[in-house]
């Protein structure tokens, strides 16, 4: 998991949670919000366990959303382990910063968004289409969706 920043049309920051799973690259979600805490992505995990599962470890960066006491409090009390980058070395985390670049090139250095409702909505058209529409040569050359319905 990751955060990726952009600002709607009246110069606000909108802050943008994205879990992907790194088994079937699926973008699990991209929470779109003004702001996140460590509260917020403990909230967004609990949300996507009843459809997801939880997951056996999070990689993320050292952010102090990902290792301050609510976060590593939530992830203790569930059995998920957490795993933080060495600072510096997003190359430890290669999947979701690739995907994260190609979400501003492809998407967000593309668009500008009215209001943060207009970004939440348009930015999970494109989580949708990424996983259900976008065949990878990775995964076979089946989309995120497909490939994690081959899993199960």
């Amino acid at each position: 998991m990751d955060f990726v920043f952009d600002r709607t049309a009246d110069g606000r920051v909108i802050k943008c949670l994205t879990v992907v799973d790194d088994a079937t690259h699926e973008a699990a979600v991209m929470e779109v919000e003004r702001a996140i805490s460590g509260t917020g992505v403990t909230r967004v995990m609990d949300r996507l366990a009843p459809i997801r599962g939880l997951p056996k470890m999070i990689r993320s960066n050292n952010g102090k959303e990902f290792y301050g006491k609510v976060m590593v409090a939530w992830a203790h009390e569930r059995g998920v382990q957490l795993r933080l980058i060495e600072p510096g070395k997003p190359d430890q985390s290669a999947y979701i910063e690739s995907f994260n670049d190609r979400f501003r090139d492809e998407y967000l250095n593309e668009h500008w968004f009215p209001s943060l409702l207009h970004a939440r909505t348009e930015i999970e058209i494109w989580r949708r289409e990424h996983n259900e529409e976008r065949p990878k040569k990775a995964l076979g050359g089946l989309t995120p969706a497909d490939y994690a319905k081959q899993l199960k």
